[in-house]
């Protein structure tokens, strides 16, 4: 294997994926069979500057660079070699956001991330306009929100991205963005896998009276579909990531992508009727859809497949953070009692405890909000736990509740497309850290959705496999094969993971805890008003 990896790298047959995520920088490199052979990493963190969050440009550079060299010092250890060229690169980012450049390639403002909830007047005015939700954190809401702020930068914009499309342009000269990125930025056309040509035209029609130079086509990226050609690497894009000068230029680039569409690809969840939940810090799901939902919801942000089927995202601020910090205490107590941790042992035993409790929960009740929900309506949050005397309180029901808790918000927003719009599916796909421990959350999570939860061991590979397997399929898709089916075919191969049905008693002990849940929604937005 080591020499097979070795003489792929040799001859430039490996392709890389870059993904810029909320805390990490992470690049891999893949080989002819899409397999990983090598990786890099860089941590980083946003800053809160004048009350928005951002990353500067030059901790974008500094980061994505620190991480190439991390995967040029992993390879040189594992192979003893340097990477000269490759046959395909792919970057990948947090989606939405807004980026702003002008003329001169300068940025405008500093970019503000999908953090920013900045945008509530924007978001709410557009959403009426085009009868259709468009979230706080979409770069059209950031864009309008500007606009309605009077920012003197607007009149000089030239283009704006996301930071995938900006790192993207950078390297290779292109200003595109691949359509599931591009669907964070401005509602998508089905039909036309475009941007929605009567939603440009109202914006175009409402922002008319501030006289721009600009229409709203002029400054936004072209839109591409996953295999698309969307440049090659320039001499200075080669010297922006390989400060050493070893790398190449004239290697192909795929479209860019956002964290959401990398998530799909690497659970094989880009097929009509699939999907994947992603359950860690915060937690989303993606169901991909055979035909639009039947009316626009506030909390259901429709977006986009890589190769441009209709995808509707449930998303969800909050989900294991609560849930670790009750753990760690767990761990404190076992410290004080003088007996060795180990954490994979702790999450294990808690876990699997949780699974003999009652099915819904004894009536205990956890609130995770560590910040707002807004699919419940809160725009702050306060994490609790909620019981009566009469409650059954033991550690089982106490650890399931929490568990339940993780998933709540995202089985209210799920309920809206499975009970609802009657939304049908063949498989949906778990990933994240609430699948660590093998089996309970898959069973939670089957239990609060009511569908079969599989879960593949290469899910943990996460986005940079994604986006360099969307790199993959730009040049080794000799078959011109659907992505879908290059996945089930050349990178898959049949491995639908391990599946668990839903539990008729979980399922119905679950449904119990959740009306319970909603009831007392109240409490928690009581302890929002407070204020310390």
């Amino acid at each position: 294997m080591e020499s097979n990896a070795k003489s792929t790298i040799e001859n430039g047959k490996a392709i890389l994926g870059i993904e810029f995520g909320s805390t990490r920088i992470k690049a891999v490199l893949i080989d002819q069979e899409n397999k990983p052979i090598a990786q890099g990493s860089h941590t980083w963190e946003n800053q809160l500057e004048n009350g928005l969050w951002t990353y500067s440009i030059d901790a974008i550079w500094a980061g994505v660079q620190d991480c190439y060299a991390d995967l040029r010092a992993n390879v040189q250890k594992q192979y003893g070699i340097e990477i000269e060229t490759l046959a395909a690169i792919g970057i990948s980012a947090m989606m939405h956001g807004y980026m702003a450049f002008n003329d001169k390639e300068e940025i405008l403002v500093p970019f503000r991330t999908w953090r920013n909830t900045n945008t509530g007047q924007a978001a709410a005015e557009l959403s009426e306009l085009f009868v259709y939700n468009i979230p706080l954190r979409w770069s059209i809401s950031h864009l309008y929100q500007a606009i309605l702020n009077k920012e003197e930068h607007v009149k000089d914009i030239k283009f704006l991205t996301t930071l995938a499309g900006y790192v993207h342009w950078q390297i290779t000269g292109a200003k595109v963005l691949g359509i599931g990125d591009a669907s964070g930025m401005l509602p998508i056309d089905p039909e036309t896998k475009n941007y929605s040509a009567e939603m440009i035209g109202k914006f175009d029609k409402l922002v008319s009276p501030y006289g721009f130079s600009w229409k709203l086509t002029d400054i936004l990226p072209k839109v591409l579909l996953a295999g698309e050609d969307a440049g090659c690497l320039t001499e200075k894009g080669a010297r922006l990531l390989d400060v050493s000068g070893h790398l190449k230029a004239g290697i192909p680039v795929c479209p860019p992508e956002g964290d959401a569409g990398t998530g799909m690809v690497a659970t094989n969840a880009v097929k009509q009727r699939t999907g994947n939940v992603s359950a860690g810090t915060s937690s989303f799901s993606m169901i991909v859809l055979e035909k639009d939902l039947s009316k626009p919801y506030e909390m259901i942000d429709m977006v986009t497949t890589p190769d441009g089927s209709l995808v509707a995202m449930v998303h969800c601020n909050n989900c294991t953070s609560d849930l670790n910090a009750w753990v760690g205490l767990f761990k404190e107590y076992q410290e004080l009692m003088g007996i060795p941790v180990d954490m994979d042992e702790i999450f294990g035993k808690l876990y699997n405890n949780a699974l003999k409790g009652d099915t819904d929960c004894g009536g205990l009740i956890s609130y995770n909000y560590f910040s707002g929900e807004p699919v419940t309506g809160l725009t702050e949050g306060r994490p609790l736990f909620v019981r009566t005397a009469n409650d059954k309180f033991n550690l089982a029901n106490f650890m399931r509740a929490h568990l339940y808790a993780s998933v709540a918000v995202l089985k209210i927003g799920n309920d809206i497309l499975f009970n609802d719009e009657k939304i049908k599916v063949d498989r949906i796909t778990g990933h994240g850290g609430l699948f660590k421990t093998k089996g309970v959350g898959q069973r939670i999570l089957a239990a609060a959705i009511n569908s079969p939860i599989s879960v593949m061991e290469t899910a943990g590979e996460g986005g940079a496999w994604g986006i360099a397997l969307l790199g993959s399929y730009l040049v080794n898709n000799d078959k011109k094969q659907s992505l879908s089916d290059f996945l089930d075919e050349k990178v898959f191969a049949g491995n639908t993971g391990i599946e668990v049905s839903p539990e008729p008693e979980y399922v119905k002990g679950f449904n119990e805890y959740i009306e319970h849940y909603k009831t007392c929604l109240a409490i928690e937005e009581a302890a929002v008003k407070f204020k310390k």
